[in-house]
């Protein structure tokens, strides 16, 4: 191998690309060569500037991952537009915070439907596309809250326990046809969805005094660990969960 890190040639779709982790992860993958198809319900209208200042393609795809209506769409859009699909990035995902005795049903099904039923659909999909073509690399977003119970995200905890089981479901049926489906779990980054969590003083006091790295992670940070999962690189690396969390879990 030349350069096994190497992307050029291929194409990632990445749900949820027009913000946070996800835009970070479709910069990264780019930088190292991919073409990009984002899909989510907000235009990724940043993405696809900065994606094709890097001089690479980018398709915009408006689906709405709250339902599996869109995801055969969003894989056909995906292979017309740039010609393939060699890589699929499960970011899209939603939070909802409350006390587990007062948790809403609304605020289960909608963080449910998206994190753990839309992930899995859409690895469905790409893997029917991925299986016909013999080869594939599906990256999940998965969470410290897929190792740990969490405070007050009853919902979100489900779902990223889920996406750990999923990822090693799928790599125990896809890893013999050509497929790597593993999964990255970001610790605490700064991020939409960790707003609230940092604006609270004491509470993200008491989060960055367990960090060893001293710091909350950017969406950047997550850049090479996903290459490395989308590369030739990681091509022996099946139904993995790497945290990229500053040492988070080490403490």
């Amino acid at each position: 191998m030349a350069n096994p890190f190497s992307l050029e040639g291929k194409v990632a779709l990445v749900t949820g690309a027009n913000t946070g982790l996800g835009q970070g992860i479709a910069l990264a993958l780019a930088q190292a060569g991919a073409d990009i198809a984002g899909a989510g319900i907000v235009p990724a209208d940043e993405t696809a500037q900065k994606v094709r200042a890097l001089g690479r393609r980018f398709v915009d795809i408006e689906a709405n991952l709250s339902s599996v209506e869109p995801v055969e769409r969003i894989v056909r859009e995906t292979v017309a537009g740039l010609g393939g699909l060699d890589i699929l990035v499960n970011n899209a995902g939603l939070i909802r915070r409350a006390d587990a005795v007062e948790f809403s049903e609304k605020d289960w099904d909608d963080v449910m439907n998206v994190n753990i039923k839309g992930a899995f659909f859409m690895s469905q999909a790409a893997g029917k596309h991925m299986l016909a073509q013999g080869r594939g690399k599906i990256i999940n977003i998965a969470s410290m809250l897929s190792f740990q119970g969490g405070i007050r995200v009853p919902s979100y905890t489900a779902s990223k326990s889920g996406i750990a089981g999923i990822t090693r479901l799928l790599a125990n049926e896809w890893a013999s046809r050509g497929l790597n489906i593993n999964a990255i779990a970001p610790g605490y980054m700064a991020t939409d969805n960790t707003a609230q969590l940092r604006a609270d003083e004491a509470r993200s006091k008491a989060i960055l005094d367990r960090i060893p790295a001293e710091r909350w992670g950017e969406p950047s940070d997550l850049g090479g660990a996903a290459v490395f999962l989308a590369s030739r690189a990681s091509d022996y690396i099946n139904g993995a969960i790497i945290p990229v969390d500053g040492g988070w879990l080490a403490r």
